[in-house]
């Protein structure tokens, strides 16, 4: 399957994984970028030196193109976009913000620049500011969230620009993925899918949580201190959302106790005090497979739905 997606970053297909904080780290990236996609590294607040090491150990794993996640809220963000152009990385998504300032940078180092958007009015700045691409992401995603559908967004995102968009948002099979193409994309991406992925690396007991969601097992929080998140219901999560209803947790005081819930999730598995984010589709999400499968799976299933 060839796209303008495929031809600007040089991938077999037209396939990015999602840079999730604390998950998309180089063993997965490089998996993905083997299977035919593009796998991405989670800048997010970390250390520059652990970045420089995860992006090294993504070269030594795979020659094929990979990207780095930049978060642009990051108190890092500045340092982390030079040294995307220090370590000759070739594909940058950006998110929660303007990477305005950073693009003439980028692209004169050869890099190829994609801000993950949630809005039309966001999308047209990204083209004027010189982006390749977009993300048009729904508000089915895990993570940080936008209010649009996925459904409703991928369209008029399409219409309204002149470079690719890529869907993102409740896609886990090639049922998803030809869908995003009937509606105008020229590729995907895909999170939480990959969470029930062998070479992901995440805490065990969040691969069963993913494994078990069914459709109505995500809950989204923190909508009133402007950073709403997707996550997989748990003790926690419903503590946040009641809170958040009733008025018995303050923006600052739901702030104080989610600081550091995504690593206890991620890392430490722990249910009472992690946040497990998580998209909507999990609950289609049914098994662990090695990332060539998984791959292989959406990409057979779409070309043969387009084919009809």
């Amino acid at each position: 399957m060839k796209t303008r997606i495929t031809e600007l970053l040089g991938c077999e297909y037209p396939i990015i994984q999602g840079g999730m904080a604390w998950v998309a780290e180089h063993t997965l990236a490089s998996a993905v970028s083997n299977a035919g996609g593009i796998g991405l590294i989670a800048g997010g607040s970390a250390p520059i030196d652990y970045l420089r090491d995860q992006i090294r150990k993504c070269k030594e794993k795979t020659d094929k193109p990979f990207g780095v996640n930049i978060m642009l809220m990051s108190p890092n963000a500045d340092d982390l976009a030079q040294l995307c152009i220090d370590e000759g990385v070739r594909v940058v998504t950006t998110g929660a913000g303007n990477p305005g300032k950073y693009i003439t940078a980028w692209k004169e180092a050869g890099i190829k620049v994609i801000p993950v958007v949630p809005s039309v009015a966001l999308a047209k700045r990204m083209e004027r500011a010189g982006a390749d691409a977009v993300v048009a992401e729904g508000t089915e995603s895990g993570g940080h969230i936008g209010e649009n559908t996925t459904m409703c967004l991928v369209p008029q995102v399409v219409d309204a620009l002149e470079i690719p968009v890529i869907a993102a948002g409740g896609i886990a099979d090639g049922r998803g993925m030809a869908a995003a193409f009937m509606l105008g994309a020229e590729g995907v991406q895909i999170g939480t899918r990959f969470l029930a992925s062998e070479e992901c690396q995440i805490h065990p007991t969040f691969k069963e949580l993913v494994i078990k969601a069914k459709d109505t097992d995500s809950v989204v929080t923190g909508r009133y201190t402007g950073h709403p998140c997707r996550n997989i219901k748990t003790k926690f999560s419903k503590k946040l959302a009641n809170g958040e209803k009733d008025g018995s947790l303050s923006p600052e005081e739901f702030e104080q106790i989610t600081l550091g819930s995504l690593r206890k999730a991620v890392v430490d598995g722990n249910v009472d005090e992690g946040s497990f984010l998580c998209g909507a589709i999990a609950g289609m999400v049914n098994e662990i497979k090695p990332c060539k499968e998984i791959v292989d799976e959406i990409m057979a299933g779409a070309e043969k739905l387009l084919a009809r």
